[in-house]
């Protein structure tokens, strides 16, 4: 669809290993074109020696049909070799990315990626040179959309591009591998407020952003679900950001914004720890999580550092990137005209989690208008409305994600439980 991209975020587009993988299927082609022009060629020269045989057969078009076959050999031959160089820069860029980010967790293993990289830049001196075309491609293009609305004034774009900049330059809206949250927390209550069970789960991302908590002052959502075999899962939905306070009763203010985004303890996160567990919730269990905006950074630490198993992730508006596993799978919704995904710092170069994650990417108000004071690109409602859009699509990483909610409706129970929570004492 016009204006919306499905990518794995950062200057890499896809798998390096799956990149390879195709080089080399279409280097498999150009030899099966190679044994078709030798086929051809040896057949034109046993006409050309037999007396009389080249009367009966059109050799002008058997000369014809080799020269096609043998141009179809070469463009296979130079798109194989194209591939396979794109996906060593690939493979080299995100090399050196996770040895930057271990470099300080796990020196020896940073300085064996390292070595790696070395090998991939010394096998051709193309690799090093396109890996920082990607990155330079990339770091121009990352807050494209951010500025230059027309109808809103002229201080809005210097405030965002200040919150693109606090995130370039502080490094805060990645969280890198061994970074955990400081600090003490301020005390909340966490009390639930309504239960319910649902007939299903959620029939895409759409349906999962609109199951935020409804009841009045709840701020977390969350779903058990029960299957057959014993086993239980959980989904937890977070609200983002409910007050402009700081340090009042509500937990999702202002207050936990900066706490979060420093790598603080807030009230926010360990509300969500409260609710989870009172849930039912213990360690280890699986619990996948769909957040908006000062949640996204929740979910990045209920990912990387919590006690629970978080397999998939759903972010709408998120100011921080996590690093993830392979094994672990983010969907980031991202509208480039909303300032508060900006302080990602544009995410980084080599994206995050497993073959399925994504980044989903368009203008949250393509048209410049008044409702761009409000920043309405930021809004909830607004993102559901890219999510319907990216539902529609055909790709293997939204397909991934409707069999993880096809998996989840497979729950013989459901239950689901909001929570209010506030700062006490």
């Amino acid at each position: 669809m016009s204006g919306l991209t499905i990518d794995h975020g950062g200057a890499i587009a896809v798998d390096s290993d799956a990149l390879r993988d195709v080089g080399r299927r279409i280097d498999g082609v150009a030899s099966r074109y190679e044994d078709v022009r030798s086929a051809i060629m040896r057949a034109y020269r046993a006409i050309l020696d037999a007396p009389g045989f080249s009367a009966q057969v059109d050799t002008v078009e058997l000369w014809a049909a080799w020269q096609r076959v043998a141009r179809l050999h070469e463009e296979c031959q130079e798109t194989a070799s194209s591939t396979l160089l794109m996906a060593d820069a690939y493979e080299y860029v995100e090399l050196r990315a996770e040895a930057e980010m271990l470099s300080q967790t796990d020196p020896s293993t940073a300085q064996r990626l390292m070595r790696r990289a070395d090998r991939l830049a010394a096998s051709d001196e193309r690799v090093s040179e396109m890996a920082h075309e990607l990155i330079a491609r990339w770091q121009a293009t990352r807050f494209e959309g951010l500025t230059g609305n027309i109808v809103t004034p002229d201080l809005y774009d210097r405030v965002f591009e200040a919150m693109a900049m606090t995130g370039v330059l502080s490094g805060l809206g990645k969280v890198h591998p061994g970074e955990t949250l400081k600090g003490t927390a301020d005390a909340v209550s966490v009390a639930p407020v309504k239960t319910s069970s649902p007939k299903g789960a959620p029939s895409g991302m759409a349906g999962a952003f609109a199951r935020m908590p409804t009841t009045a002052g709840a701020q977390v959502a969350v779903e058990k679900y029960s299957f057959a075999d014993g086993s239980t899962k959980f989904v937890a939905y977070l609200k983002g950001t409910q007050g402009i306070g700081w340090g009042g009763k509500e937990p999702w203010d202002l207050k936990s914004n900066f706490e979060l985004y420093g790598e603080e303890e807030s009230a926010s996160y360990q509300a969500t720890l409260d609710a989870l567990r009172a849930a039912g919730a213990e360690a280890g269990d699986e619990v996948d999580v769909v957040a908006h905006s000062q949640s996204g950074m929740i979910a990045a630490h209920l990912s990387m550092e919590s006690e629970f198993d978080v397999q998939v992730q759903l972010t709408a508006g998120s100011p921080v990137e996590p690093t993830l596993d392979d094994d672990q799978t983010i969907i980031q919704v991202i509208h480039p005209d909303d300032p508060v995904p900006a302080l990602r710092g544009g995410g980084s170069p080599e994206g995050t989690g497993s073959a399925d994650s994504a980044v989903i990417s368009t203008q949250g108000n393509p048209f410049d208008t008044i409702e761009d004071l409000l920043v309405d690109a930021h809004h909830l409602d607004t993102y559901i409305e890219t999510a319907k859009r990216a539902d529609d699509l055909s790709d293997p990483r939204i397909e991934a994600m409707d069999e993880f909610w096809r998996e989840l409706d497979t729950a013989e129970v459901i239950e689901r439980t909001e929570y209010h929570a506030e700062r006490v004492g």
